[in-house]
């Protein structure tokens, strides 16, 4: 089973050390105990992922030298100290001077677990934050542009580097908003045409009447008000890439002539009978699934077939929530910059309060969302509901939030897996004991979800 975060236990006692040991390591954390403050500072880092837990009083290196000592490297870092009763007044000094939290000895086991938990996951979103930080501050590269962390995420950026050098004519299927065009931008802006044009039609904007001159040109008089030559998106792309987004709307009529420009790579502009070569790339976009169009002979099967020469498709949002706060941090930031505006702190509880939306809009609703939240707009009943007092009205203390935020996650996962406590605990990778206290902490009992 996965740890589900990294303790520095420092206590000069080798029986209360081994006590903390044995009940943080039942509940699934990874322990690294130490009798003396010097061997445990050489194990923190600026990004260690977990926090120091220390007992005040020790020989030579004290609990609050210690702790000035790992501010002085990661002034971000939970430190917990564990003190006598007659010295809780120097731990409440040492809170204001940076201490996480503080813990009577002997400290009640399960209120050690929910404090340590607590810090664990603050822990957890200061390296998140920073990491997004750091993708956020860097240009990304066109593939790098398609964002996400989830195994989906980086499966397509790996097929779209592979197809990009391919140089092949390509089939991108998705949901309206998941970035169908991004994905055809990025496609280009890798491959061997990336100096050329990249020229997009929206096929399902342009009315069924003016779609055959868009696409293939036109002679003079060759109708009423052609009163001059004009080029098509296809002749334009020339050495380039054409994209053809919601190609199932075209008329059957015109696929026909689309098709032989994909077999023989010509056109002729309307009025006219000579041929003329093109050397194009084309990515084609459907929103719906052109086989089942195929099948009610609403879209040619030929022309489904030649253009899917390779294929991507792109998940909905719904389905690879844990991406939703890269996204939106990325958004806010973008939006804010494009305004001249300073991007306005994302809470881990407003982020959990997104992660429970299903995104009927996807990745376009979700840069909608933030584009609202930026310029100060309601972000909706949903949100509105659910945030009556918090991350839309004001700043919270942190230990709230992450509590709220601990809450929530515990019932989206809840949620998802019908009220299965085991089926839970692994998704969350945390121990069944532990989901049990949690659940019992926040109020949640199993048969709300079935």
């Amino acid at each position: 089973m996965s740890t589900i975060g990294k303790v520095i236990i420092v206590d000069d006692e080798d029986d209360v050390r081994e006590a903390y040991s044995q009940t943080l390591a039942l509940e699934g954390m990874e322990v690294f105990a130490f009798s003396g403050a010097r061997e445990a500072l050489a194990l923190v880092t600026p990004d260690w992922p977990g926090i120091v837990v220390s007992d005040i009083r020790m020989a030579k290196i004290d609990g609050l030298e210690l702790l000035d000592r790992v501010r002085e490297i990661d002034r971000e870092l939970p430190v917990l100290l564990i003190t006598a009763h007659g010295d809780v007044s120097m731990a409440v000094n040492a809170m204001r001077d940076g201490a996480y939290d503080f813990m009577e000895k002997p400290p009640d086991p399960l209120h050690m677990l929910e404090v340590i938990s607590r810090a664990l996951e603050l822990r957890r979103l200061v390296l998140e934050n920073r990491r997004l930080r750091l993708e956020l501050d860097s240009p990304p590269a066109p593939v790098e542009g398609i964002l996400g962390a989830t195994s989906a995420m980086i499966r397509l950026r790996q097929i779209v580097s592979m197809l990009a050098r391919a140089d092949v004519d390509t089939l991108i299927t998705g949901d309206t908003g998941t970035g169908k065009e991004l994905v055809a931008n990025a496609l280009h802006k890798t491959g061997v045409r990336a100096g050329e044009k990249f020229v997009a039609v929206n096929c399902a904007a342009l009315p069924e009447s003016l779609i055959e001159s868009e696409l293939f040109g036109h002679e003079k008089g060759a109708f009423t008000n052609a009163h001059s030559r004009r080029i098509g998106k296809i002749e334009y792309a020339h050495k380039g890439t054409l994209f053809l987004d919601e190609i199932e709307s075209i008329p059957l009529q015109v696929q026909v002539k689309l098709l032989r420009v994909l077999q023989e790579r010509v056109i002729e502009r309307i009025g006219s009978n000579e041929t003329i070569e093109v050397d194009i790339r084309v990515i084609a976009a459907a929103k719906g699934d052109l086989a089942a169009l195929c099948e009610t002979g609403a879209f040619r099967s030929d022309l489904f077939f030649r253009l899917n020469v390779a294929s991507i498709e792109i998940p909905p949002l719904k389905a690879r929530l844990d991406d939703i706060p890269l996204l939106f941090s990325a958004f806010v930031r973008q939006i804010a910059a494009q305004r001249d505006l300073d991007p306005p702190e994302v809470s881990p509880e407003l982020l959990s309060v997104l992660m429970q939306h299903d995104w009927p809009g996807n990745v376009r609703e979700l840069k909608n969302w933030a584009e609202k939240y930026v310029i100060g707009l309601p972000l909706g009943d949903m949100a509105q509901n659910l945030l009556p007092n918090t991350a839309l009205q004001g700043p919270q203390g942190l230990a709230a939030l992450v509590n709220q935020f601990e809450k929530l996650t515990i019932s989206q996962a809840l949620k998802i897996h019908q009220g299965r406590i085991g089926q839970t605990a692994e998704y969350l990778k945390i121990p069944r004991k532990t989901l049990y206290l949690r659940m019992q902490k926040h109020d949640l009992r199993k048969e709300q979800f079935l």
